[in-house]
């Protein structure tokens, strides 16, 4: 019998290219979840990535909104009657406005974000997926997506350091930092095990976790 998550809704979070899409499509199927996926069809996100002035904060500002909507259906459709397994949470969006705007830029957002996001719901519990930034950057580049393509090995590694920066200080719900430099959650159910039974060791705080393909 596979193993079972005790908290009923688990977000996992991390940097571009370490994997979290993959793992909580995984894990959500695993344990019979409803998955939640963040949207990323952002119009303002391949001019963002092209340095066209302005587009940061455009694009910034449709991500809030959309992070914003996106949980509102989800309080509306009840669904919180069952588990879920989130592929982001809704503060990580202050790692990107605060890598990516600047002063003036952010008092506005600061502004909307309390506004719209403070009063979300939180997941139960974290799962922060960790990993250097050369591995970051070695799976970005063999997906070969059009977008990210233009996306440099020095915007990579300021935002791993920032996501860094974050988690370091995150204090809102139990976390577990998972390093996925060698591990391959999608291949083996014994991994996977493993990583709910680490999940359900939380009380609170931080608990860090190195699987034994990372080992």
């Amino acid at each position: 019998m596979a193993a079972d998550l005790k908290f009923p809704y688990v977000a996992l979070e991390g940097p571009i290219g370490v994997g979290k899409t993959t793992l909580a499509k995984v894990l959500a199927k695993r344990l019979g979840a409803t998955l939640l996926l963040e949207d990323l069809q952002n119009p303002f996100l391949p001019d963002f990535y092209q340095g066209r002035k302005g587009a940061a904060f455009q694009c910034q500002l449709f991500f809030l909104l959309t992070r914003y909507q996106q949980q509102q259906q989800l309080v509306q459709r009840s669904l919180f009657d069952t588990k879920i397994v989130a592929d982001y949470i809704p503060l990580k969006d202050k790692i990107f406005a605060h890598l990516n705007l600047n002063d003036s830029e952010l008092v506005i957002y600061e502004k909307m974000h309390a506004i719209l996001l403070e009063g979300v719901p939180k997941p139960d519990a974290v799962i922060y997926l960790q990993a250097t930034t050369d591995t970051l950057i070695k799976r970005i580049r063999s997906r070969s997506r059009d977008y990210e393509k233009r996306i440099s090995d020095e915007y990579i590694d300021e935002l791993n350091k920032a996501y860094n920066f974050f988690f370091f200080r995150y204090q809102e719900t139990p976390l577990l930092i998972v390093n996925t430099n060698d591990v391959d959650f999608e291949r083996g159910t014994g991994e996977l095990d493993h990583l709910i039974g680490q999940v359900n060791r939380l009380e609170r705080g931080v608990l860090l976790y190195a699987p034994l393909g990372s080992a």
